[in-house]
């Protein structure tokens, strides 16, 4: 009987595998505490060098493209949060990371920019429809656009998600009120 061969096995055996992947462990390590203490930027030569290391580690790609954003780099996260998206489409966080990356400061998105991460949340959604804080995000979305229907219906989506969303109750007690300029939606 032929044992097959692992086509990662070299990658993660051996010296070369081990060492990589202790050092690997190690950066994630000390990035997380200055993420943790609110660092990013000391975080992100540390995140660097463990994806140089390990370009297939999805929590890797999650947390340098998390320092990125933390840092208003938003546009440098983008690549890196679509090759984790190929590796891991399956992943929540890499779709709300995505998501994230994409949209920027939600007042100086574009409507592009903004459709990407209404698709990048929807698409966490469909992974888990209680994924925390996509709802309150896209009723912002929606909410910037105008669309008090489908603002309204992420708002309250946040509320089944997390009863206790004091923002999102409020949010959606104002296009309750119609105190947002928030008009209804027509056609479709």
């Amino acid at each position: 009987m032929t044992k097959k061969k692992d086509p990662n096995a070299a990658k993660n055996t051996g010296p070369d595998g081990e060492e990589r992947d202790v050092r690997v462990r190690d950066l994630m390590g000390q990035a997380a505490r200055l993420l943790a203490a609110k660092r990013p930027g000391e975080a992100l030569p540390l995140l660097t060098e463990a994806w140089e290391l390990d370009p297939e580690n999805v929590a890797v790609a999650i947390n340098l493209a998390g320092a990125y954003i933390l840092q208003g780099k938003h546009r440098r996260a983008i690549p890196i949060m679509e090759q984790a998206s190929q590796m891991a489409p399956n992943d929540v966080m890499v779709w709300t990371n995505l998501a994230a990356a994409y949209l920027d400061k939600l007042p100086f998105s574009n409507r592009e920019m903004q459709d990407k991460a209404i698709a990048a949340f929807e698409r966490a959604l469909a992974l888990d429809p209680r994924a925390p804080h996509v709802h309150y995000n896209l009723g912002l979305i929606y909410a910037e656009r105008k669309d008090a229907l489908h603002a309204g219906e992420h708002f309250q989506g946040a509320l089944d998600t997390d009863p206790t969303d004091r923002d999102a109750q409020l949010w959606l007690d104002k296009i309750r009120r119609g105190d947002l300029d928030v008009p209804a939606p027509t056609g479709g």
